[in-house]
């Protein structure tokens, strides 16, 4: 008798046939299920991408030679739907699909070794309220990798918060002439007099600064290139509300204010939820929703 893993696979490859599909993500937990895919006979049987979490100890050249593509995510829970919005963000950056791309998804519970749950996602038509995607701009933008490398840090800030108290926090990308235009110093800023290598969002000791200092309030604002240029920014631009801000608090309507008129990205953590929340032109594209569990709340 076939396990259930080898039978969800197996109808995830006729659904994404009989649908023309481009690609399907199937999403890994362990490096044990890397190695029983490889020896499978799925492997070479459709265009299947590996979403694996960042920290799994697989050689990501090994399944590369097998022509398996990889999409390594942020290593924390997230609900299923988040799991899959990610790794659509990340496969588009990595040209593995588009932003009309029909993709079949197999996951399971995170940090788990069964496969349960089979979905297909059209990224050309809209997604619901509750689960809101509308990336296409973004995906385009100049500061779409910087954007995603913030998206991490937002997801780690929102799932773990600081010293296990809950944080929340703006982080504004892009268009950073008229973002500070629009924004003035509510605290000293902590990034000032450094110099620009100094300051990049790659850097583990930038990034270790940003979570301590989520706790101060104010919004980060970073250039297009990475570069943090300011921590503790009061946004001046108007707040907007509209029926898709009902319900949300003043981080996410100043958000929706200063991406309204600028050509910036804004990412809110909500301090009450963890919920990570990316804005462009005024409007809500994409959330990810950490599993909060290490942190109290």
């Amino acid at each position: 008798m076939k396990s259930q893993r080898h039978i969800i696979i197996r109808e995830a490859i006729a659904i994404a046939a009989e649908t023309v599909s481009d690609s399907i993500f199937l999403f890994l937990n362990s490096e044990r299920e890397c190695t029983w895919f490889v020896k499978s006979e799925f492997v070479g049987a459709y265009n299947f991408v590996l979403i694996l979490p960042q920290d799994l100890k697989v050689t990501d050249s090994i399944l590369k030679k097998k022509g398996i593509d990889i999409i390594r995510c942020w290593s924390g829970n997230q609900t299923r739907f988040s799991r899959i919005k990610y790794a659509f963000l990340h496969g588009v950056l990595l040209n593995l699909i588009h932003t009309d791309s029909k993709v079949v998804c197999v996951l399971g519970p995170w940090g788990k070794s069964h496969l349960d749950t089979l979905a297909i996602h059209d990224l050309s038509l809209s997604w619901t309220e509750e689960f809101p995607f509308d990336p296409k701009s973004i995906m385009h933008n100049e500061s779409f990798s910087t954007v995603l490398a913030v998206v991490d840090i937002a997801l780690d800030i929102g799932a773990l918060g600081r010293e296990g108290k809950s944080v929340g926090t703006i982080f504004i990308i892009g268009d950073t002439e008229h973002v500070l235009r629009h924004s003035h110093q509510a605290v000293f800023n902590p990034f000032k007099g450094y110099q620009k290598k100094e300051r990049q969002i790659n850097s583990t000791e930038v990034v270790e600064s940003i979570k301590e200092l989520a706790k101060l309030d104010g919004a980060f604002v970073i250039a297009e290139d990475g570069t943090v240029m300011a921590a503790g920014r009061h946004i001046d631009a108007r707040s907007v509300i509209t029926k898709q801000l009902k319900g949300f608090g003043s981080r996410h309507r100043s958000s929706a204010g200063i991406t309204r008129m600028t050509d910036a990205v804004a990412i809110v953590v909500s301090e009450s939820t963890g919920r990570v929340t990316i804005f462009e032109k005024g409007k809500i594209v994409s959330t990810l929703e950490p599993v909060i569990s290490s942190r109290m709340v």
